[in-house]
């Protein structure tokens, strides 16, 4: 009656077959690697190409740029504040409930 009853695998009921098709290794031969061509870079074709691109910025880049920031500074300060004003309430709420419970169970002592 206290012993658990673990159930038993069923077992299965068509006729198992192994696959069809066999596959073999097959031997890898090695063949000849290829040198590896360099680039050739002229002195005078080295010193025209930049090694990086510049970024320039124009003043409409710039103020999108201003602008996005002050975006994003302004949504993420609405909900900081929004958090702590939601903190302030809280604790208000609970502050007032223990002042409650504190008058309430004080007079009941007094009589």
């Amino acid at each position: 009656m206290f012993r658990p009853k673990l159930p038993t695998m069923p077992q299965p009921t068509g006729t198992v077959t192994p696959p069809a098709v066999v596959i073999e290794p097959t031997t890898i031969t090695p063949g000849t690697p290829a040198p590896p061509s360099a680039p050739v870079i002229s002195a005078s074709a080295s010193a025209s190409v930049p090694s990086r691109p510049t970024v320039q910025l124009t003043p409409g880049t710039a103020l999108a740029l201003v602008g996005g920031g002050t975006a994003v500074v302004l949504v993420v300060g609405a909900v900081l504040v929004s958090m702590l004003l939601a903190v302030a309430i809280t604790a208000a709420s609970v502050a007032v409930c223990a002042v409650v419970l504190r008058s309430l169970l004080s007079s009941q002592h007094r009589r």
